[in-house]
C-alpha cells in the first residue's frame, strides 16, 4: 500500500529582491503613519529611525506579506494541489539579499480509477417471517397496553407495581421519583423482585441493590445503592385486542390486514437497510483493495480529529462531561489511524467516482435535508438555513448526499452474490 511520503513535495523559492525593497518600502510607510516617536509630529519621524527602531517589525511584516503569497503563486504555476500548510524552513533574509526559503508540504493524491462497476458483492434481498411480523404487532400492543389498579393485596410475583423510589446512600444526584416494576420481570434486579414479593401497599421497606456493570444507566452502572421503597399500587396489565379497531387507533389503517402489511413492509425496509449497509462496507473495502494510492498525513490527522469529536460527542449524549477526559493525542492516533486512513481512501475513492460519473446533490435534495434537520430541531426553517450557513455545514450536507447518491450507484452496479 502507497505511504504518505509519496504526497511529500519540498520547493526551494526565491523572492527578487526588487520585490523584497519594495516590500519593506511599504511596510516602513506604513509604520511611520502609524507609530508616534518622541519629539516628532505623527508621520514626520525620518525613514532611516523607523527603520532602526522597529527592524524585527519590518522584518516581521514584510515575511508575513512576501512568503505565503510567493508559495502561492509557485504551487499554482507548477498546477499542485496542495493540502494543509506548508511547513516552511531555511529561511534567509539578509540586507541587499533576496528571500531564500524552503517549504516542505503535501498534495492531494492523483490516481487512476480501477474498474468500479461489477464488483462482486455478499447480498440477498431479506425475508420476512410470519412470525417476525407477530412479534412486531405484540409489542405494539404491548406500547398500547393499559395498567388498572387492583384492590390492595400482598404482591405475588408477575404483578406490575407503582413503586415509589427514594435513594437514602449510593448516589452522588439522589432518586426521589415513582417508578413501575414488574416483579419477577427479566430486566427487573433479583432485589427489587425480594423484596416486593409478600409486601403490601404503603408497607414501606429498604433495600441495598447492586447494580451490574453493565447496567444501561450510567449513573448506576456498578453502584450499590440504598433504597427506601414504598410500594402504592399493585397492577394489572390489559392489552388491547388485535382487531380492526386497533389498527384504526394506530393511524392511517382501515384494517388489522392493512397495519399487518406496513408492519411487513417496514420490518423488510428495516433488513433491507442493514443489508444493503453491509453490501456497501464490503464494496468500499473491495474498491480500497483494487485502487492504491499515497493518503495525506494532513487528510488523516483530520479524520482521526472528526472521529475523535464524534466519539466524545456520543459521550456527551451519555451523561458524560467530554471536557473531564484528558486525551493522549500520540496515543489516539496511533489507535484511529488505521480506520482514518480506510475512511480517507474511501472520501478520496468515493469523490472520484462521483466526478466521473457527474454525481452530485441538487438543490432539491439539501433543501429537503435543511427541511427535515429544521423539523427534527423544532424550529423555523429560516432559523435552521441561517444556522447551517453560518456554520459552513451546507457543503457538508451536500457531500454527504453525493457520496450516498454514489455508493447507491455502486450497489446498483455490483455483482451480487448469496
Amino acid at each position: 500500500m502507497s505511504s504518505a511520503v509519496d504526497c511529500k513535495r519540498s520547493l526551494e523559492i526565491e523572492i527578487p529582491l526588487e520585490e523584497v525593497e519594495k516590500a519593506k518600502e511599504r511596510v516602513t510607510s506604513s509604520l511611520k503613519q502609524r507609530v508616534r516617536l518622541p519629539g516628532f509630529r505623527p508621520g514626520k519621524a525620518p525613514v532611516t529611525m523607523i527603520q532602526s527602531r522597529f527592524q524585527e517589525e519590518i522584518r516581521k511584516e514584510v515575511l508575513e506579506m512576501l512568503v505565503p503569497q510567493a508559495f502561492r503563486d509557485r504551487v499554482a504555476k507548477e498546477e499542485l494541489k496542495v493540502v494543509g500548510t506548508p511547513d516552511v524552513t531555511d529561511l534567509h533574509f539578509e540586507p541587499d539579499q533576496p528571500i531564500r526559503f524552503k517549504a516542505d508540504f503535501e498534495v492531494a493524491p492523483e490516481f487512476d480509477l480501477a474498474d468500479y462497476r461489477g464488483v462482486p458483492v455478499k447480498y440477498e434481498e431479506p425475508t420476512v417471517s410470519e412470525e417476525e411480523v407477530a412479534k412486531r404487532l405484540e409489542s405494539m400492543r404491548e406500547s398500547k397496553a393499559d395498567y388498572v389498579n387492583l384492590d390492595p393485596r400482598p404482591i405475588q410475583s408477575s404483578d406490575y407495581v407503582l413503586v415509589h423510589l427514594k435513594s437514602l446512600q449510593g448516589l452522588a444526584e439522589p432518586i426521589d421519583q415513582d417508578v413501575q416494576i414488574q416483579v419477577g420481570g427479566e430486566d427487573t434486579l433479583p432485589g427489587f423482585n425480594e423484596a416486593l414479593v409478600g409486601a403490601t401497599p404503603e408497607e414501606v421497606k429498604e433495600v441495598e441493590i447492586q447494580y451490574p456493570e453493565d447496567y444501561g444507566q450510567e449513573r448506576l452502572a456498578g453502584k450499590t445503592v440504598r433504597f427506601e421503597l414504598t410500594p402504592k399500587f399493585v397492577r394489572q396489565k390489559e392489552l388491547p385486542a388485535l382487531d380492526d379497531e386497533f389498527a384504526r387507533d394506530l393511524g392511517d389503517y382501515q384494517s388489522l390486514s392493512e397495519l399487518r402489511d406496513a408492519v411487513h413492509k417496514s420490518i423488510f425496509h428495516e433488513k433491507q437497510f442493514v443489508a444493503q449497509q453491509e453490501a456497501k462496507e464490503e464494496l468500499i473495502d473491495k474498491l480500497i483493495e483494487r485502487n492504491d494510492f499515497p493518503v495525506p498525513d494532513a487528510y488523516v490527522d483530520r479524520q482521526i480529529e472528526n472521529q475523535v469529536r464524534v466519539q466524545l460527542s456520543n459521550l456527551g449524549g451519555r451523561g458524560i462531561d467530554p471536557s473531564n477526559i484528558k486525551l493522549d493525542w500520540a496515543k489516539v492516533k496511533e489507535t484511529q489511524r488505521d480506520k482514518a486512513v480506510r475512511n480517507v481512501r474511501a472520501s478520496l475513492l468515493l469523490e472520484k467516482i462521483a466526478e466521473r460519473e457527474g454525481i452530485g446533490a441538487t438543490k432539491d435534495e439539501v433543501d429537503r435535508e435543511v427541511q427535515r434537520i429544521a423539523r427534527q430541531e423544532r424550529e423555523a426553517l429560516a432559523v435552521t438555513r441561517a444556522r447551517l450557513e453560518k456554520e459552513g455545514a451546507l457543503g457538508r450536507i451536500a457531500g454527504h448526499i453525493q457520496t450516498e447518491k454514489t455508493l447507491h450507484f455502486l450497489f446498483e452496479q455490483a455483482q451480487k452474490q448469496a
